[in-house]
């Protein structure tokens, strides 16, 4: 007998159907009577004729007809949400769907498997498995590891050993002997009292990304966990049932014990959870909807599930790569902005950074050649001022070098520490099954990922903090010989005044917007061949920049165009236009191309994006 799980006013009500030729209509009206039942008040109405609404479903919000009927227009134990006319959503309410919704709409289950063993998860593999594009599988070898680690736990327990966090209490209660007969509760108890997070849910990638973590660290085998256990914990993943897990309320000197028990609270069918079928429901139904039972948790098993650093570590993953993707498009972007204030290229010169040979300075000096060397890409705008008498550029254009190199090595330098701690045990106590016993640590602390992460916005800020000095630069006539603010008839119009005040405090995709812009006022000249496909690229998003082929002249709502910028150095498209010509000039000055730091450009990438290489400056 089919049966759906319809939400009413906060509350989530299973309705059987025996006749699959009734209505969505006749299944609103249902759940309403069965929610009229339960109220003392009537939920306030007199009876199920005085309600009007609206049927939707919960993936994806799809409004459904009242007259279809429900075998064609729902999949047996589907997910759908009553909206009564009327009611205003109070602030506390958990929405029947996460924050960009559209994207869950879409969503598909991944056919590829990553195999995790505890030992080799990279950042990007960790964030693509945050985005859902892999399922999760142990290793045979690493699920050796966890059954011989579990062994050691049911040793301990078949002869009551004393030891912490198995049997006894935790914190100040270590020295409370539990009955075996109460090991089990103890460890249920564990979750509920810590699950004590506050503010909104994760939002599901990263709530894909903590729980994909914490099995890789489960699997290296020093947790006590049972390979049934973590199996089942695994099938959640792939089923992308995702709990409820504050995004608030880590200590991280005692790790992150609230998250993850929050995420751990959900896997024993407790608490709210979400998945792309269900939208937010209780634990247990969406478990079940998906055809999965609760966790059962053993001896010790509630503490390896909540025990480590994964929410900080998951979240300083998201961090780095983003930091990466920006780093590389910050070269891009100050490169087309010296082009527009016709700087020189004399500063980034092999020679001078070969005796200052720090690795990231290196890369990002010869980045900027490959995209300006004018014998590699004639530019008529560098071929304009070739024999002007200006000695030496501002600090903000020849030392990109310098300030953009040391931030990208320092994404590599915290690139190093979280990768580390991405295939660290962090469980207390640990289980060493070579010998034979559990040992008493403090591999939970959170000290190492949250100061590397301290390190990497001291970092970024850097390119935040230069790119708006090269922005003052573009609007400053006096320093430009362009138009003030990069508009004709100042005064009437503003141009880009408040948008330098906002890149100030936030965006890097205002740079590039203004450098854009910049090229207009210099027109008809051309610049280089790499640095026009990237010109090109945001006129295709922001397309009203010009008018019949003349700069931007009048104000305009600029919201939107500094959104549609930002989305475009987001999703890499900056680097992904420019980076094959990076590569190419690399390909053909590899005697001067030297070690570069983990941030910069390879060929992988290119594979990974299906990116040819141009085979001519004619493309």
């Amino acid at each position: 007998m089919p049966r759906y799980t319809v939400h009413v006013r906060g509350e989530w009500l299973a309705v059987p159907c025996r006749d699959a030729q009734l209505t969505i209509g006749w299944l609103g009206r249902e759940a309403i009577r069965r929610y009229i039942k339960n109220k003392p008040d009537n939920g306030g109405f007199d009876s199920v004729d005085d309600v009007r609404f609206l049927m939707r479903r919960c993936k994806g919000l799809g409004l459904l007809d009242h007259e279809d009927p429900l075998e064609v227009a729902l999949e047996d134990n589907e997910f759908v949400e009553v909206v009564i006319e009327g009611d205003a959503m109070s602030p506390d309410f958990i929405p029947s769907q996460p924050e960009g919704v559209y994207l869950y709409s879409k969503y598909r289950e991944p056919e590829k498997y990553i195999a995790l063993d505890g030992e080799t998860l990279t950042t990007e593999d960790l964030v693509n498995l945050g985005k859902g594009r892999y399922k999760i599988k142990l290793t045979p070898a690493a699920e050796k590891k966890v059954q011989k680690s579990r062994e050691v736990i049911d040793s301990i327990v078949k002869e009551k050993t004393v030891v912490y966090g198995i049997t006894t209490g935790f914190g100040k209660f270590a020295r409370t002997v539990i009955p075996v007969s109460k090991l089990e509760e103890l460890q249920v108890n564990l979750v509920r009292s810590h699950s004590s997070g506050v503010g909104k849910p994760l939002i599901p990638e990263r709530c894909r990304m903590l729980l994909a973590l914490r099995i890789n660290v489960l699997a290296k085998g020093y947790s006590g966990i049972s390979l049934e256990t973590l199996k089942q914990v695994i099938e959640v993943f792939n089923a992308s049932c995702l709990p409820y897990v504050p995004e608030k309320g880590t200590v991280g000197a005692s790790g992150d014990l609230a998250p993850l028990s929050h995420l751990a609270l959900g896997l024993i069918g407790e608490g709210k959870m979400w998945s792309p079928k269900s939208g937010w429901a209780d634990a247990k139904y969406v478990l079940e909807a998906h055809g999965l039972k609760p966790v059962v948790l053993k001896p010790k098993e509630g503490l390896a599930l909540i025990n480590g650093t994964q929410m900080i570590t998951s979240l300083g993953c998201e961090a780095v790569e983003r930091a990466s993707a920006i780093s590389r498009q910050a070269d891009i972007v100050a490169a087309l902005t010296l082009e527009v204030l016709k700087g020189t290229t004399k500063a980034f010169d092999t020679d001078i950074h070969a005796v200052r040979p720090h690795r990231g300075q290196i890369e990002v000096a010869f980045r900027f050649r490959s995209l300006l060397d004018s014998d590699h890409h004639p530019s008529e705008i560098a071929e304009s001022h070739r024999f002007c008498d200006r000695v030496q550029d501002a600090y903000t254009l020849r030392c990109c070098p310098q300030v953009h190199g040391v931030v990208n090595d320092t994404i590599a330098f915290v690139k190093n520490i979280i990768t580390t701690e991405l295939n660290s045990a962090t469980d207390n106590p640990m289980v060493f099954a070579s010998r034979g016993e559990t040992v008493s640590g403090g591999n939970f602390h959170g000290e190492y990922p949250a100061k590397a992460l301290d390190y990497l916005a001291i970092g970024v800020h850097e390119l935040a903090s230069i790119s708006e000095r090269r922005i003052e630069r573009l609007c400053n006539p006096s320093l430009s010989e362009l138009p003030p603010f990069l508009v004709a008839e100042g005064g009437l119009n503003s141009g880009f005044m408040i948008a330098h005040c906002t890149a100030a405090a936030l965006v890097l995709a205002i740079e590039l917007l203004a450098a854009c812009q910049g090229i207009e006022f210099l027109r008809p000249l051309r610049t280089t061949t790499p640095l026009e496909k990237v010109y090109d690229l945001v006129r295709s998003v922001v397309s009203l920049m010009c008018f019949l082929g003349r700069p931007w002249i009048k104000d305009r709502f600029m919201a939107p165009d500094i959104e549609a910028a930002h989305r475009l150095l987001v999703e890499q498209k900056v680097w992904e236009v420019a980076a094959p010509y990076i590569e190419k000039y690399r390909m053909e000055h590899i005697p001067e191309s030297r070690p570069v730091s983990p941030t910069a450009f390879s060929l992988e990438f290119l594979h990974k994006k299906s990116i040819k290489i141009p085979e001519s400056e004619d493309l």
